[in-house]
């Protein structure tokens, strides 16, 4: 299948290119950006090198033609893309924001008006893979929920409340430069940021509810000096007491068979360059604490991403995926 790639020039579709080269059904036929149109992938991405001689290029959505399309794009941007695509027999996947959540709820979180709104299925395969398969289109899921969401979701229909702590690599910011990502302001530093208010906790209270969970749900992430990677602690209040052994029961038969979610102890290293997510759950009777660890750019974006395009065209889910993580 022919694949075209809308907003190619950043770090989700540098690693999307990096993961469908090894892809046995796909080739990367178009790598969109408007301002880098004629000049070749390698020139913003040279760890490809060597490995696909692709030029950008900025065809407007009616001219675009491949089998699958992703939209590696900020949100506002997909809206604009997706049903000129689609009408064009395309599969597409959205990485943005834009059909992740109801119309009110978008609106409300992003401030801005959507445009083309219309449902999306939701694309955690771990949970949401049914709903989705061999369909044309899938929301992409946040980073933040991502690793929230599969750290939670065994006992999600047991807590009254979830608490979630998250740090993130610097690579989640995108590759444009601010006082945020600045080297001195990072290195040798924790920033907490949105303390209250980070959008993704929309996608957050919208997955534990459509696990069944009434819990209530907060979330503050910080930012680490690391390149990629997010380690969410999961702070999950219970109804009732739990000892060790039941949870780690519940785990196991929530993610049995589930290739990419591992039972271990979270290690950044471990998941970079991943689609894996790794997990462990400790419990202390009322109170469960569980750590996930994912890769902010691997299942938290690109890497899921081409998970739900196996998913939507009928593949093994573990095509073009199954590689081990960069430890140390």
């Amino acid at each position: 299948m022919d694949v075209a790639i809308v907003g190619a020039s950043g770090y989700t579709g540098g690693d999307l290119i990096r993961l469908l080269l090894l892809h046995p059904h796909i080739c990367v036929t178009c790598a969109t950006s408007r301002k880098l149109a004629g000049k070749p992938v390698e020139s913003v991405h040279p760890h490809l090198k060597g490995l696909i001689d692709l030029r950008f290029s900025n065809p407007s959505a009616d001219e675009m033609d491949a089998d699958v399309a992703f939209l590696a794009v900020p949100h506002t941007a997909a809206m604009s893309y997706a049903r000129p695509l689609l009408a064009r027999g395309m599969k597409v996947i959205d990485l943005s924001a834009d059909y992740r959540l109801p119309r009110d709820v978008y609106e409300k979180v992003y401030g801005v008006t959507h445009t083309d709104y219309f449902p999306a299925p939701y694309g955690i395969p771990e949970i949401h893979r049914d709903s989705y398969r061999n369909a044309d289109f899938v929301s992409n899921p946040g980073c933040f929920p991502t690793g929230a969401t599969l750290a939670a979701a065994p006992l999600a229909r047991f807590a009254h409340t979830i608490v979630f702590d998250s740090k993130t690599g610097v690579s989640g910011a995108g590759d444009n430069p601010s006082s945020t990502t600045h080297y001195p302001n990072v290195a040798d530093n924790v920033n907490p940021y949105k303390w209250t208010t980070h959008r993704h906790l929309a996608e957050m209270k919208q997955e534990l509810a459509a696990l069944g969970s009434g819990a209530k749900c907060y979330f503050t992430p910080h930012l680490v000096p690391v390149d990629r990677g997010i380690l969410t602690t999961a702070h999950v209040l219970l109804e009732r007491p739990m000892g060790q052994a039941e949870v780690e029961e519940l785990y196991r038969k929530f993610y049995g068979g589930e290739f990419f979610v591992r039972l271990q102890d979270p290690i950044l290293a471990a998941v970079r360059g991943t689609n894996f997510c790794d997990i462990r759950a400790e419990s202390e009777g009322e109170r469960v604490v569980v750590v996930s660890a994912i890769d902010n750019l691997g299942k938290g974006a690109s890497g899921q991403a081409i998970q739900n395009m196996n998913i939507l065209c009928g593949f093994d889910e573990r095509e073009g995926l199954a590689v081990a993580g960069l430890l140390p």
